[in-house]
């Protein structure tokens, strides 16, 4: 299907642009949306004829949300959830969850703002983009934690906390490598210790030799007529 979009469409183009999309594209967001409209004859011109009034619209939406980017662009925010062991959540964050959030911290955003390409499952720290507008987009981070202390210490990690079982098996693979450089280094020095004796002996014995060569009899002259 051609349609006319109405705003800049993230891959796809900018207002006033004519593009061909796929039908359910078009019929279950694009035109619902009120992002697009068909690109019929009649269609055409009445962009035409309102094309001032959309990009001056456009405009004044852009500008609002430039004003609102400054509060909300690199902003954290925490959603304490139930989680096993393991990390993995009882239940999920949505789009929806995350936008409460960032409500809740004082700039309030819709839930289709939040670009979520599929619910979060398990603790941890994620950025997540926040679309104010077409044009403007800005990066927030989600801190998914069990207790407000256990968010501020993965905030400072970085990424979710370890499990008692998780620390127990990165305590032991350290150690196991620990051991391994050791008895690594152990077998390069037996080997240095080796060559160093090796090269020591072959000394010896060629100082040996010489000692023999130098302290050996001189052999008598042949007497005329016998052999030498």
């Amino acid at each position: 299907m051609e349609v006319i979009l109405l705003e800049r469409i993230e891959k796809l183009g900018q207002m006033g642009d004519i593009v061909t999309v796929k039908n359910g594209y078009a019929r279950n967001f694009l035109l619902p949306q009120k992002k697009a409209m068909r690109a019929t004859g009649s269609n055409r011109a009445v962009f035409e004829q309102q094309r001032t009034h959309l990009e001056a619209d456009n405009l004044q939406r852009r500008q609002e949300a430039e004003s609102v980017s400054t509060k909300v662009d690199g902003i954290d925010v925490t959603i304490i959830r139930q989680a096993g062991d393991s990390g993995q959540l009882y239940g999920s964050v949505s789009a929806r969850d995350i936008a409460g959030a960032v409500t809740d911290s004082g700039v309030t955003v819709a839930r289709n703002q939040i670009v979520l390409n599929r619910p979060i499952k398990a603790l941890g720290v994620y950025e997540t983009r926040v679309d104010l507008h077409p044009e403007v987009s800005v990066n927030i981070t989600v801190n998914i934690a069990r207790t407000d202390e256990e968010a501020a210490l993965q905030l400072e990690r970085g990424g979710a906390l370890l499990s008692e079982d998780e620390m127990e098996a990165e305590a032991a693979a350290a150690a196991a490598l620990a051991i391994a450089d050791d008895a690594e280094a152990e077998v390069a020095a037996a080997e240095g210790l080796v060559e160093e004796e090796v090269v020591e002996r072959l000394a010896s014995d060629a100082a040996a030799e010489e000692d023999a060569a130098a302290e050996a009899p001189a052999e008598a002259p042949a007497e005329d007529g016998e052999p030498a």
